[in-house]
Parts: C-alpha cells; structure tokens; sequence
C-alpha cells in the first residue's frame, strides 16, 4: 500500500512539472476609423503554433512555444508556455476580412469595422 501512494505521489507530481504554463499575453489595442488593431505579444512562438478563431463574437488567439532543442543549452530561461487570450469583439466588425501578421515575436491583428462603422460624409442636396 505505502507503493501505491508513493507511485500516486510521484505521477501527480510528474503531473504538475510537466504541465505548461498558460500564460494571457500582453496586448496594445488601437482604434482608428477604419479599424482596430491589436498587438499581443507572443515571443517564440511560430507562425505553425498559433491558433486564431473568432467564434460569434468572441476573438481567441492561442500559441504555443515549445522547447528550443537546436543546441546543449547553457541556461534555460524560456521555458515552454503556451498563450491564450480572449476578446469579446465590439459589434460592426468585418470578421471575413481579419488580417493577421507574426513579426518579431508580436502577432497584428487587424479587425476592420464594416462600413457602417466607419464615419461617412453626408452630401447636402439644394432646392
């Protein structure tokens, strides 16, 4: 018995080591009239591990960055994470025509406001 919660006691903890973080990354979000674009930072992960879903109107972005195994490391201070971050989308976006750009370790969203969104100039008639 004493086995039993040893072998339990070393498979939780091997449980909760090999777990990764999750972690929300850090996001700057601008608004202009033709759209908002969001900048979330999101270092070492590629452009293969990211996930971008817009579901009725929530945005998630999920990335993953794994182990880095090109070398024998000398210090490991970026570990394994994976980010998740979720938005609930204003009403008057173009969701068809969401653009997303990975450069540098920070990921553009641009989320374009529909045309009803966006400021009109209204003609004045005479006579």
């Amino acid at each position: 018995m004493a086995k039993d919660l040893d072998k339990r006691e070393q498979d939780r903890l091997s449980e909760r080591v090999s777990r990764r973080p999750a972690v929300a990354p850090r996001v700057d979000i601008f608004e202009n009239e033709q759209e908002f674009l969001v900048l979330a930072d999101m270092p070492g992960v590629p452009k293969d591990a990211l996930d971008i879903r817009v579901d009725k109107d929530e945005l998630t972005l999920q990335g993953r960055r794994s182990d880095i195994q090109e070398r024998a490391a000398l210090a490991l201070e970026l570990r394994p994470v994976d980010y998740r971050r979720s938005f609930v989308l204003p009403g008057g976006i173009d969701v068809d025509k969401i653009d997303a750009h990975l450069e540098g370790g920070v990921l553009r969203l641009k989320l374009p406001k529909s045309e009803s969104l966006k400021p009109r100039t209204i003609p004045v008639r005479v006579g």
